[in-house]
């Protein structure tokens, strides 16, 4: 009858009736994903359309009056922009589907076949993008009409060009949403599948103490890979400023993959370091949480990457931009009678930090944050929300709610800075070779102020999140979170 049911074919529940039930039973495990894939479907549709736009225009209309270009423009911001989407894509699906483990081992030992239970898997990642696909095109759509006519105003568009009526960047967007999507859902089902029933039902509810050596070679192979697009930014001449940000930009992003990928060693480095200040100054509460996030570093690791995200990428454009200005700054007075190489080098400087620029930093800045905030916040509520059954149990072993919104506390508090330091290291990587391509000195320009900003930015987006979350799995009778289901 499983067998049935799983395949599809008369005599059991079709798969798309199993499917989406399981997307009604558990709603909340798929609103992170879902929220992810509708900011990557818009993000490709923005960009798909600016593109198309820019092709159909007549030769004439496709010389902005200022600035790069619109194909210029698109490409750079939706290269960026496109890579973080995808990233959140991948990392919001990888824990939603980590947290199905058990149920899909439950589906193994009752005469599901490996191949069975990644057609549910596929299933659950199909029909999540298609949901998510609908409103992503609308808001991509919109705002690619919204951010033409923004350029336009700015003279960076001609004013005759016009977003074509044509369906192929939301097509686009589908094909590209599924295909990473599919992609994260065959890695985690075939994790599920590949080991014994038995060992399956307990992988939700344990973690493995080593990383795995694929994960790893992955991780050494994206670290290595960010070094040399720092190492090409910092080697660029004083007249390609434009080029090494943009070099420096996508190497932080491939160091913050290497971040993801080696982060459970990582972060269990840090908190053995950074556990010892925080249970002197909570004996109990403290050492608790110092032992839940050492003990579970994989989890960690989830928690802390979004975060990581969030401080490397707006700290490696806020740098790069200050960095610019200063150049700008000293450069424009000295300019009288210089040679041409410096001249060129100042008519750079000048235009990396032209109002035109600043205006299209700050807008590619604020976009990527909001990819970095709804994955930060995704995860952390999923992470806390995952954790009912935990908090149950230590209820029933004499915990208080005071004590465990202690715990949850220093967890945040733990999880904060370790997210930001590495954030902080990626993004003092990147800025430091845009720095020495800008000025000859490995030492930016750091806008202490706004840096700040960033942190408490991600301080309020870690803590109220694990806080509140927290604040619900507490509620109601232990008994019943220990012996109901999981999440």
């Amino acid at each position: 009858m499983t067998a049935q049911i799983l395949s599809g074919r008369p005599g059991g529940r079709p798969l798309p009736a199993l499917v989406l039930g399981q997307l009604r039973r558990r709603p909340a495990a798929f609103v992170g994903p879902a929220a992810a894939l509708f900011l990557a479907v818009a993000t490709v549709t923005l960009f798909g359309s600016l593109f198309a736009a820019a092709a159909a225009a007549p030769a004439a209309d496709r010389r902005a009056p200022a600035g790069p270009g619109l194909m210029v423009i698109a490409g750079a911001f939706g290269e960026i922009a496109v890579l973080v989407a995808f990233f959140v894509v991948v990392n919001a699906l990888g824990f939603a589907l980590r947290q199905q483990y058990r149920e899909l081992a439950l589906l193994r030992t009752v005469a599901a076949t490996p191949r069975q239970v990644r057609r549910v898997v596929r299933g659950q990642v199909v029909a999540t993008t298609l949901l998510a696909a609908g409103p992503g095109w609308v808001v991509g759509a919109l705002g690619a009409r919204r951010f033409l006519a923004a350029l336009q105003e700015r003279g960076m568009a001609a004013p005759a060009v016009r977003v074509p009526a044509t369906p192929l960047p939301m097509l686009v967007a589908l094909a590209a949403a599924l295909l990473v999507a599919l992609a994260a859902a065959a890695v985690a089902g075939r994790r599920v599948t590949r080991i014994p029933p038995a060992a399956a039902l307990t992988a939700g509810t344990t973690e493995h103490a080593r990383t795995g050596v694929p994960r790893v070679l992955a991780g050494l192979g994206a670290l290595a890979g960010g070094g040399l697009l720092v190492r090409l930014a910092a080697t660029r001449p004083a007249d390609q400023l434009d080029k090494a940000g943009q070099a420096a930009l996508l190497g932080s992003i491939v160091l913050l993959v290497a971040v993801a990928l080696l982060g459970p060693l990582a972060a269990r480095v840090l908190v053995a370091v950074l556990g010892a200040p925080v249970r002197l100054a909570a004996p109990r509460t403290g050492w608790l949480a110092d032992a839940n996030l050492r003990g579970y570093a994989h989890r960690l690791s989830s928690a802390v990457v979004p975060v990581a995200l969030l401080v490397g990428l707006s700290g490696t454009m806020l740098i790069m931009t200050s960095t610019a200005e200063h150049v700008a700054s000293r450069a424009l007075p000295a300019a009288t009678g210089a040679a041409t190489a410096s001249a060129a080098a100042t008519a750079t400087a000048s235009a990396v930090s032209s109002a035109t620029d600043v205006w299209l930093r700050q807008a590619e800045l604020a976009m990527l944050v909001c990819f970095a905030a709804v994955s930060t916040v995704n995860t952390l509520v999923a992470l806390t929300a995952d954790r009912r059954r935990e908090f149950a149990l230590l209820r029933l072993v004499g915990a208080t709610r005071r004590q465990l919104l202690r715990m949850l506390g220093a967890e945040a508090a733990l999880t904060t800075v370790v997210g930001v330091l590495l954030g902080a290291t990626v993004a003092g990587t990147a800025s430091a070779a845009f720095s020495s391509a800008a000025t000859g000195s490995l030492v930016p320009v750091v806008p202490v102020g706004a840096c700040g900003w960033i942190v408490a930015g991600a301080a309020a987006l870690t803590a109220p999140g694990i806080l509140l979350t927290g604040l619900r799995a507490f509620a109601g009778p232990a008994v019943e979170a220990v012996g109901g289901e999981r999440g």
